[in-house]
């Protein structure tokens, strides 16, 4: 042995010391060389294999490869991932553990008999509020992960061991920890997506699930050359089946985000698409040979199981019958070659929908055999034969009818839009569609007759422009020509040279000629009943004409007509200038009421009413056409206020008011009818506008108001402010009419005064007949005239024109006739005996008065009745009558003293009493003593 000795440290430590080699230790810190972002972007790429490996190398990639948003995210893809339920889940879980919890808590509290506060006598059971202070369990916070995730793993009833390997797919399993590697069985793998569940802190469970039941088939997919070699069909025989395994692995290749993901796609998505076409091959095979219920539905079902059918659908409908005979349906232009007189025959339209919807609902009774509930083949079916059938029929009957006739052109728009509305609702449904087929039904009429619907709407107003021009055009060409042959007539026959010699001659024979081309007029107005009848005439109605009597017969014809102004024959033509133009004036007078025509106005309304009903076909039914259809209808009917207000109506009252400007009763010899003839006539023409604007009241109610095309509270709306522009338009033209009319009717009455009334009826024996003789106290017959004609004139407008208005033509007439009576009454010469005949003629006038209910204008027949007594005062009485001359309030202030006196002038006695009623009066021949 060697002799050498370990040599002594002094001051070490004893080899004892079992802690000496932990105190030489030093502490080094470590730093991952990558950053964690930067590992958690590797990881994404990684395939789930890979990932698993990758957590084993450490702790800290354990625990970033597990983590669950990783997981979800790869659910998310697959989209088997429902966030609702997994908060659902969460949120029961929560409630289980503060359950949990309490009762933890309230069992220690009750065994120590204390609150929660540290009061005694009082367990948190007593507690019913909630009130009490929360216990906080450390333990149980540190516990809680813990048992939530334990909860969870009961929950979800399935376990493995790195999520990928061991996997139990049946959800009422026990919970264990298998120690064996076990697979689903075959069938289970088809409805393996049904069986995953949203629940957070398990998503690497449940994608495990999906990853064990197909990354083999998926992987076999890939890797394959022949499509026929994958496992899939060897595996499976059913089509069906092998359908439904395709469409999972396609669906769980979305989750591939590890590199070469895009190869691999497209090679699954390569090995669908032949097996789509093989089957696609058996379904035509299928459509062929017709076997619906065999051979056709059972590959619609295995195209549903791959992808949802669509190709099926597809293929259903590119070898559809209707498309492939859609002539048979019925020709575009048959409509337009059948009714070739009428302009258009919708029958063959409408026949050829009713083919459309028989041979489409056989087809969908074919689909709810084929197809299953799942798959809404009804929608593109009709959406196909929309684009290919219906809008081409449609495209091609309005271009044809557009090029040969407008009217037809509108026609065909409407009929055929209210028939695709019908067509609609006589389509069924197929079972799976729902409410989704309607509005695709919808949506393809509207397509349709999208783009025809704005040059319709235009052609629409342009038509009815160009129709009612037309009309009312032909009516003053027509008023024009009768005119000119008229004067042509009339003065073909005179001789210029003969009348220039023998002016005076003319002159003479004209003025005191009978004129027997005026007409005999009814006083009552011939449209009795007028809302009855403006109501049936704007319906289309048929009216019973009234017999005419004989006279009216022979005189005027029922209804004002350009063409047969009267029927009454010219004797004779007359052979002088004056007696032609005379003769032509009359003829004028008694046209008054053919100026403007209900002819006329009733074609106009009908051919508005058309327009807009057609129109209003796209506002009624809820399209998006609604607003343009609907703008479209006010601007036709404000046309027809337009044209039959300013066009028709306004320049008939103008020339009419201009006929009666001209009128000269002095002329006229034939005086025995009751009325004025142009007055009568203007009156006849008063009703005939009264009846026309009712007429377009009807209208406006029926058409414009009840479907709601107008709002007649809104004052901004165009229809409203142009019926408003109308109807005052024609409350000015009558009230210029009637003020024409009345200067005319008080010239008759001044005329009947100064023909009529006899000198002896206010002066008997003024003209050498016997003053001592009966004198009749009745009223004389030129007052009966006056009043007969002037009540006769006020009556027509009664029912024909408003009550305001009636008013003020009734007091002007009133006022004027008035005036006229005291104008006639200072060029009489009244007798103490006259004035008897006198009073019963103010009498007579007064009570007609009476019947007219206007007080104020009562009180002017007052004055002048009293006004007829001075002239019954005996001349022995002067003084007494100088009392009454000078009583003002005898008269109501409406005749002074000065005007009484001037008609106390006519008195046949003045001279004899004017010195005794001056001096009564004034005192004149009084001296001053």
């Amino acid at each position: 042995m060697s002799s050498f000795k370990r040599a002594t440290v002094v001051g070490g430590r004893s080899q004892q010391d079992i802690l000496a080699p932990l105190r030489n230790t030093q502490i080094l810190s470590s730093k991952p060389v990558l950053p964690a972002e930067i590992l958690s972007s590797i990881l994404d790429y990684l395939s789930a294999g890979d990932s698993i490996r990758f957590a084993r190398v450490s702790k800290r990639m354990k625990e970033m490869v597990y983590d669950d948003t990783r997981w979800i995210q790869r659910l998310q893809l697959m989209g088997c991932w429902n966030e609702a339920e997994a908060r659902r889940r969460t949120e029961a879980a929560w409630r289980k553990r503060a359950g949990s919890q309490g009762l933890q808590s309230q069992k220690l509290t009750d065994s120590a008999g204390l609150e929660v506060n540290g009061t005694k006598g009082t367990t948190n059971a007593d507690k019913v509020d909630g009130t009490a202070i929360t216990v906080f369990d450390a333990v149980s916070e540190k516990q809680g992960p813990l048992s939530s995730k334990e909860g969870a793993q009961s929950d979800i009833g399935s376990s493995l061991d790195d999520g990928l390997r061991a996997v139990t797919l049946s959800s009422s399993a026990p919970l264990t920890t298998p120690q064996t590697h076990q697979r689903p069985d075959t069938m289970s793998r088809l409805t393996v997506f049904a069986q995953v569940r949203s629940a957070r802190g398990f998503g690497r469970q449940e994608y495990g699930k999906i990853h064990g039941a197909l990354y083999q088939f998926y992987e076999d997919a890939v890797d394959c050359r022949d499509p026929t070699s994958a496992i899939i069909f060897r595996t499976y025989r059913d089509p069906d089946h092998q359908a439904r395994m395709l469409s999972n692995i396609s669906k769980f290749s979305f989750c591939d985000t590890s590199q070469g993901w895009q190869e691999r796609m497209d090679k699954i998505a390569d090995l669908v698409e032949a097996f789509e076409t093989a089957v696609a091959r058996e379904f035509e095979q299928g459509l062929d040979s017709g076997d619906f219920e065999g051979k056709l539905r059972k590959y619609a079902h295995v195209l549903t199981s791959l992808n949802g059918g669509q190709k099926g659908v597809d293929l259903f409908i590119a070898s559809n019958p209707i498309l492939a005979q859609k002539r048979d349906l019925g020709d575009p232009l048959d409509p337009l070659k059948v009714g070739a007189q009428a302009g258009i025959a919708l029958g063959e339209s409408h026949s050829f929908f009713t083919n459309l919807s028989s041979a489409f609902n056989e087809q969908i009774s074919i689909i709810d055999r084929v197809f299953p509930f799942s798959v809404n083949a009804a929608v593109p079916f009709i959406q196909k034969i929309g684009k290919d059938v219906l809008a081409e029929y449609l495209s091609i009957l309005f271009d044809e009818s557009h090029r040969t006739n407008s009217e037809s052109y509108l026609k065909a728009i409407s009929g055929t839009y209210q028939q695709a509305l019908n067509f609609a609702r006589s389509l069924r449904p197929a079972n799976g569609s729902g409410d989704e087929f309607f509005e695709a039904v919808d949506g393809i009429i509207a397509r349709s007759f999208e783009p025809h619907v704005d040059l319709y709407l235009n052609e629409e107003y342009t038509f009815f422009k160009r129709k009612s021009d037309a009309e009312v055009g032909s009516w003053e060409r027509q008023l024009s020509e009768q005119d000119a042959s008229m004067q042509s007539l009339y003065m073909s026959s005179v001789n210029r040279q003969a009348d220039k010699r023998d002016f005076l001659s003319s002159f003479k024979k004209v003025v005191m000629m009978p004129v027997n081309v005026l007409p005999s007029f009814p006083i009552s107005s011939p449209f009795g009943g007028k809302s009855a009848t403006a109501k049936a005439l704007v319906n289309g109605d048929s009216l019973e004409t009234p017999q005419p009597t004989t006279s009216q017969a022979l005189t005027r014809p029922a209804t004002p007509n350009p063409i047969n102004r009267s029927a009454t024959p010219v004797a004779e033509p007359p052979t002088t200038e004056l007696a032609a133009k005379a003769a032509i004036m009359s003829s004028r007078l008694e046209g008054i009421r053919s100026l403007f025509s209900i002819e006329v106005a009733l074609n106009l309304v009908h051919s508005a009413k058309s327009s807009i009903e057609r129109a209003a076909v796209f506002f009624r039914s809820g399209s998006q056409y609604g607003e343009d259809a609907r703008k479209q209808c006010q601007f036709i009917f404000v046309l027809l206020l337009q044209i039959l207000g300013s066009r028709h109506i306004k320049a008939g009252f103008d020339q009419a008011v201009e006929h009666l400007t001209n009128y000269n009763p002095r002329e006229i010899r034939d005086h025995g009818h009751t009325g004025v003839a142009p007055l009568v006539t203007f009156l006849e023409l008063v009703n005939v506008g009264d009846l026309i604007q009712q007429m377009l009241d009807v209208f406006y109610e029926q058409e414009m108001v009840a479907s709601k095309l107008t709002d007649r509270s809104d004052f901004l709306d165009p229809a409203v402010k142009e019926k408003k522009r109308f109807e005052q338009m024609l409350d000015e033209r009558v009230a210029a009419g009637l003020n024409k009319g009345i200067e005319v009717l008080i010239s008759e009455v001044e005329f009947v005064c100064a023909t009529t009334q006899k000198a002896d009826d206010f002066n008997p024996g003024a003209t050498g007949g016997i003053e001592n003789g009966v004198t009749d106290v009745g009223p004389s017959e030129a007052s009966k005239k006056i009043v007969e004609i002037v009540s006769a004139h006020t009556k027509m407008l009664v029912g024909s024109t408003d009550k305001n208005m009636l008013d003020v033509f009734n007091q002007e007439v009133g006022l004027r006739l008035f005036t006229a009576l005291c104008k006639h009454l200072k060029r009489q010469r009244i007798s103490v005996a006259g004035s008897i005949k006198l009073i019963s003629d103010m009498n007579h006038y007064f009570s007609y008065i009476q019947t007219l209910k206007n007080q104020d204008l009562l009180q002017y027949f007052i004055a002048l009745r009293e006004l007829a007594q001075i002239y019954l005062v005996d001349p022995s009485d002067a003084k007494e009558l100088a009392t009454i001359i000078a009583d003002g309030d005898r008269f109501h202030g409406i005749f002074r003293a000065e005007d009484v006196y001037e008609y106390a002038e006519r008195r046949a006695d003045w001279y004899q009493v004017k010195s005794k009623v001056e001096r009564a009066m004034y005192g004149i021949g009084c001296a001053i003593m």
